[in-house]
């Protein structure tokens, strides 16, 4: 899992063993292994881990507050489902946050910035594997916002995008979204290179919107449980 926060290339690893197991649940949660509503017993995840049930609970209550984990009084942990109400709230947030980054760091883009962006860009238009293709996508938006000057905003898209994830390889791979989507961030790329503030800002609310709209579309007509 990569963080959104600078330096935007670099894979931020786990310092704990709380760190370690709640990273491997997310992937797990992410890549589908664990799908939706899959019951999260703590017992059987700290014998699968070799560790006793407080760093477990611990990595469930972090990924709750990523929105990636339901805990239920009575019923316990599950794998959060994929709905509506919560892909509203992630993109809501996402378009506010996000234009906000963009906005800051384009009047502070350095000619390095644009050209590792457009490097990560060409990347992804040869992927095809779903998991790089969303670790590239990441990649690419934290390189735009890294210039923001801003970390504490940085740090609430990250929560953000780890909640998206799910989403975004959904997007990306099921859907097959990624032609559009590359033109899109090439949109985006260009005003940035052209320093244009507002038209960047435009096109990534653009962005943000169509990713949105096509999973809701999707998410009403087979809708995952």
């Amino acid at each position: 899992m990569r963080s959104i926060r600078p330096p935007a290339t670099t894979a931020i690893k786990p310092n704990t063993i709380g760190d370690q197991i709640t990273s491997l649940i997310r992937s797990a949660i992410i890549e589908g292994t664990l799908p939706p509503g899959d019951v999260l017993r703590q017992d059987e995840l700290a014998s699968q881990f070799g560790f006793s049930r407080m760093p477990i609970r611990d990595a469930l209550r972090q990924l709750e507050a990523e929105g990636l984990v339901s805990i239920h009084p009575t019923k316990g942990a599950q794998v959060a489902r994929l709905n509506e109400a919560e892909l509203r709230e992630i993109y809501g947030m996402r378009l506010i946050l996000e234009v906000e980054a963009l906005r800051l760091s384009c009047k502070r883009h350095d000619k390095p910035s644009l050209e590792t962006a457009r490097t990560i860009l060409a990347t992804m238009s040869a992927e095809t594997d779903p998991s790089r293709l969303s670790e590239l996508n990441r990649e690419f938006h934290a390189e735009l916002y890294s210039s923001c000057g801003n970390n504490r905003l940085l740090s609430h898209i990250d929560l953000c995008l780890s909640a998206s994830d799910r989403y975004v390889r959904i997007l990306l791979s099921a859907l097959d979204y990624q032609p559009q989507s590359h033109t899109e961030h090439q949109a985006i790329l260009e005003a940035c290179r052209d320093g244009d503030v507002d038209k960047a800002a435009s096109e990534l609310r653009h962005h943000l919107t169509q990713g949105s709209v096509r999973l809701l579309s999707a998410l009403v007509t087979h809708p995952v449980r």
